[in-house]
């Protein structure tokens, strides 16, 4: 039996001031979705509402990924506002960059909350309200970090890969009611977080930022980063009613870097 087909609706979106966020949010509306940015900063989420044509279309929430105390109020208040809750995209700025062994205690429990417990506090929220309306899409942004771990990122390889295996478990709730639970994995791409990862590696080899820039370019088949936009596109069609039957995978978007299968 075929699914029938659902209207766009109302799409929340983490980290929408900027990157990756703000290149979903953008997908997203071109789609047709109503869209709700949020983020913890007002000034930043203000002037990313005005970069997608303003309060008419699109709307904002403060609420910081990282308390999960906040979320349940965060989703209450989106469905208040707009009637439902019909798409999540779970998405956070990255922790700091670090070895394994020298990341101290504060940053792990503080990268806990971001990227664990504070995604998981939102499924948590969304996902009964989503299975009532019989439709709901979440996806979850990781990092290609999950699939093929890189040793200077030990906070987003390991607790990004805790929240993807929390997402596939999130899949199997609501599949019969018509509510996905996806991931996209995205590679290198250009964004301030990219920048950041860059200069730190420079930084620990004594290198120039631009040497290392070429480096990571080299060791991408497509020969580039990826644009925000690429990653934005995933997610749009994640979110679509035509992506019905795809749940509980994982989405790798990195140019062909990922040598797993």
């Amino acid at each position: 039996m075929s699914t029938p087909p659902h209207t766009p609706g109302i799409a929340l979106v983490g980290g929408g001031s900027g990157g990756i966020g703000a290149a979903a949010a953008a997908a997203l509306l071109k789609a047709g979705h109503r869209i709700v940015l949020a983020g913890r900063t007002p000034s930043s989420l203000d002037a990313a509402v005005e970069r997608l044509g303003g309060p008419g279309q699109v709307d904002r929430v403060v609420f910081d990924l990282a308390d999960p105390t906040a979320a349940a109020a965060a989703v209450t208040e989106v469905r208040e506002r707009h009637g439902s809750l019909d798409v999540l995209v779970v998405n956070a700025g990255g922790p700091p960059p670090g070895g394994l062994l020298a990341v101290s205690e504060e940053q792990w429990r503080a990268g806990v909350d971001l990227l664990l417990l504070g995604p998981l506090a939102l499924l948590r929220s969304a996902l009964p309200g989503m299975a009532e309306n019989g439709f709901g899409r979440v996806v979850v942004v990781t990092s290609s970090a999950v699939r093929q771990p890189q040793p200077g990122l030990a906070i987003s390889t390991v607790l990004r890969s805790a929240m993807t295996a929390a997402a596939k478990l999130a899949s199997r709730e609501y599949a019969d009611r018509g509510v996905t639970v996806n991931c996209v994995a995205p590679g290198a791409t250009l964004t301030p977080r990219m920048q950041q990862i860059l200069a730190s590696r420079a930084a620990a080899r004594g290198v120039d930022v631009a040497a290392v820039a070429a480096e990571d370019r080299a060791d991408i088949p497509a020969a580039r980063p990826g644009d925000p936009a690429e990653i934005g596109a995933a997610i749009a069609f994640l979110a679509s009613a035509e992506a019905s039957y795809v749940n509980g995978t994982v989405l790798t978007v990195d140019g062909g870097r990922t040598e797993t299968v």
